[in-house]
Parts: structure tokens; sequence; C-alpha cells
């Protein structure tokens, strides 16, 4: 939602050195930031372009634990509570709606995928069920679309990635966290063996811990520092109309579209059944690792050998504190949108709620996803190199559990009790 994204304002003074220094501006290093100030621990967070300016404020900000693998649905639902509570936390309200979540299912097979998800977290008490035909018809009226079933889960809801990470931002510099936008970290500096601080565009931070919050920058940042980070980028193009009347307040994944609505009134919708898959160097260096992932998601991707491979091949992937690096060169990544899956999106809408026919579009985006072999991310410490943590590879969707990842990842900074078992998010599953 790059129109209606609200910027939030930042002194950009850098200090001379703090206790945490956190790189990059989204929702989960933004949360570290605040939960790291309610506990009255120093941080600087670090952002090379603006606060959101990336997937934080790209996505469909959907909040789910349907179809979550087992291991990730504890951080999902510890997000809940927190998204429940967040505005009493930051005094502003960013959009939540415990409205429920939907996917559809039109064959089969597709039935058998939602009730074999629903067998393998039956354990985890949720409240999520399967739906007949009937049932889908009842909640989301009006389509005309012939669909086996479906699944549900009333306790999922959506949050507006447009105002959320600002707002969260706002209330972290009130807790005393200070913010600097449009500086670019360039890498770590070491002492005796671990971090001593970070060197950026404008001068160096003496720091005792870095959490490393990246999005689909941190494998070149970490690159550079000789660790590999198995992650490779695919794009989703998404589209939002003007306010209208829709079917449901439920958001809704059909095989090929999805849409839920949006706080003014319109919708947002996107593709749900293809995203664009850019070839890239990375493909080369850590593609294996993902054969068992593209066999299983190749009718998914749309994979294109072009301007984008191009552009990644011109960055460099080695420097040195004192050379410019590819954080400085693109501040903010905005993606080329790809209107025809767009249009194919609203077609196959149309198809099943004709109601969408009458739709009109207010604007498009499209933004970069860092895919993990395992779609979960890592949010750990790095071994190789004491007082460095990492809280990346999300796989499009970190929005949702935004929250508890970044609470997460402050507990590993400081060693506090880990809110949840961080085991399924270890770097050295790879």
């Amino acid at each position: 939602m790059t129109k209606t994204l609200i910027k939030v304002d930042t002194t950009n003074e850098l200090p001379t050195s703090t206790s945490v220094v956190i790189i990059g501006g989204g929702i989960v290093g933004i949360t570290a930031a605040l939960t790291l100030a309610e506990r009255n621990i120093p941080v600087v967070l670090l952002e090379k372009g603006h606060i959101a300016g990336e997937q934080s404020s790209r996505n469909l900000g959907w909040i789910r634990k349907t179809s979550r693998h087992y291991a990730d649905v504890p951080l999902a639902a510890a997000a809940d509570k927190l998204w429940s509570a967040m505005p009493q936390r930051i005094g502003a309200d960013v959009g939540y709606q415990q409205a429920g979540i939907m996917f559809l299912g039109k064959t089969d097979a597709q039935m058998a995928m939602h009730e074999s998800w629903l067998k393998s977290v039956e354990s985890l008490d949720l409240d999520s069920r399967l739906l007949s035909a009937a049932e889908v018809s009842k909640l989301v009226p009006h389509g005309t679309g012939q669909w086996k079933g479906g699944i549900y889960t009333p306790s999922d809801g959506r949050a507006e990635p447009d105002v959320a990470t600002t707002m969260t931002a706002q209330a972290a510099i009130r807790q005393g966290a200070k913010i600097v936008q449009n500086c670019a970290v360039r890498t770590l500096t070491t002492q005796a063996g671990k971090v001593s601080g970070v060197v950026t565009d404008q001068g160096e931070i003496r720091c005792d811990q870095v959490l490393l919050c990246g999005g689909a920058w941190s494998r070149r940042f970490l690159g550079n520092l000789g660790v590999s980070l198995p992650t490779l980028p695919l794009i989703c193009s998404v589209l939002r109309t003007k306010p209208m009347e829709g079917p449901t307040d439920i958001a809704v994944g059909g095989p090929d579209f999805s849409f839920r609505k949006h706080r003014d009134g319109g919708y947002i919708i996107t593709q749900r059944g293809k995203l664009d898959a850019p070839l890239t160097l990375d493909h080369l260096k850590v593609g294996l690792k993902f054969a068992d992932q593209l066999k299983a998601s190749r009718d998914f991707l749309k994979v294109g050998f072009g301007k984008f491979f191009f552009e990644d091949l011109s960055l460099p992937r080695h420097w040195r504190g004192d050379q410019k690096t590819p954080f400085e060169r693109i501040r903010v990544r905005d993606p080329d949108v790809n209107h025809g899956l767009n249009q194919d999106a609203m077609n196959n809408l149309i198809n099943a709620w004709p109601a969408f026919e009458n739709a009109e579009i207010e604007e498009s985006w499209a933004g970069l996803i860092d895919v993990t072999p395992d779609s979960t991310p890592v949010i750990d410490r790095i071994q190789t190199i004491p007082g460095l943590t990492i809280a990346t590879g999300f796989s499009g969707h970190g929005f949702g559990t935004g929250p508890a990842a970044g609470q997460l990842a402050a507990d590993i900074v400081t060693s506090e009790k880990p809110m949840i078992d961080p085991a399924p998010y270890r770097f050295d599953r790879f």
C-alpha cells in the first residue's frame, strides 16, 4: 500500500554508541526495538531507506495460523495475542481485526490438503475447521464458484501494513529507542572476535549486540561477512480497489486469487496461485537446497530471466567498510508490478464473486519476498560471529508473526527466557 503508507518522522542523528543496534526498519526490527526500549535497554535502529518501505508495507496484512507448519504455529499464536493488545501497548490503531481467514478448495486434492494440515495440528487446540460447500456460501454469500469446501479459522485476522509498522515505530521512539532513517549499515566491526559496532554510510556506532532484520537484503549483508544464508527471491504483485460493497469481512484465499477488506472499504487482491520467481546468481549458489520446494511449487512459480537478473548481478557482493554498498545504491527496492497476474487475479475473482466486476483499481504494487528452503524464518544467533543475531527469511508471512518474531529476537539478543521455543528457527538446520 505504497500510496497510503504513513511515514514516521525521526531525528536521524547517529549516536556514537548504544547497547543494541538493529539493522532494518520492517515490522520485525521495529517490534524488537520497541521490546528492548520497554525493557530499558538502549537500542538504535538503522534503516537504509524509510521505515516499512519494503515488504512490511507491501504484504497482504494477513495474520494467520491456518496452513502454517506445525512448528511455526506457536509463534503465530503468540503473535495473535500481541496484535490484539497492540492498540493499548502503542496507543494507536493498527487496523487489527480478528475477522477470520478462509482457504477454499475446488478439488478433492485441495480439500485433502486442507484436511491433512488440520490433522497435523490437532494437538494444538486451534479453532480451525473444515467447511462444506454450503458453509462457504453462507459465510461468503453471492458467489458463483463451484467449491468442494474450505478450511476456516475464525481467530485468524488482519492488520494494516500501511500503518502498523509506523505506529509501532513511533511508540518505540516514545519509549526511548533511537531510529535513524536513510542510513545504510555497511558492515560490522569486531574486537577480540566479538561484535563491537557497525559501520554505516554516516559513520560508526559502538555497540555490544547487533540484530539483523534486513529481509531480502540479509543474504547479501551476511555474505560479505562470510556467512551463507540460503534465501531466494520471489515477487508478489498486489492491487487495492477503491471502496466497494463486497461479499464478506473474512479474508478469503482461493486457488488462483485472494482478497481481504482494507480499512478504507476497498479490497486487497492478489493472484494466490502465481508468484514471479526471477532467476539470480544465487540460484546457482544455493538452488540445490530448494530442490524439494521447487519441485512441489513449480506450478505456482513464474520463472523469469531478464531485468532483475542483471540488476542483481550489477550489485557488489563483497566490499569494505569505506566502500559504497548495495544498500546505498537501492535505498528502497520497488519491484516491477506484474499487471498480467493482477488482471488474472481479478478475472478469477469475478468468476467466483461477480460483485467484483464493478471494482475500480486504486493502486497496484509489488513486494520482494525472501524465501528459505523450508519457508520458515531464521531467528538465531550466528555462532561464528559472537554478538550477531538474525531474524530474517520470513518467506512471505513475516507480517503476521512480526510482533512475536521481534520479541523472540529481542529475547535471544538479551539472553532472556524466550517467549516460545526458538528451536524451529535455528540457523544450523540448513
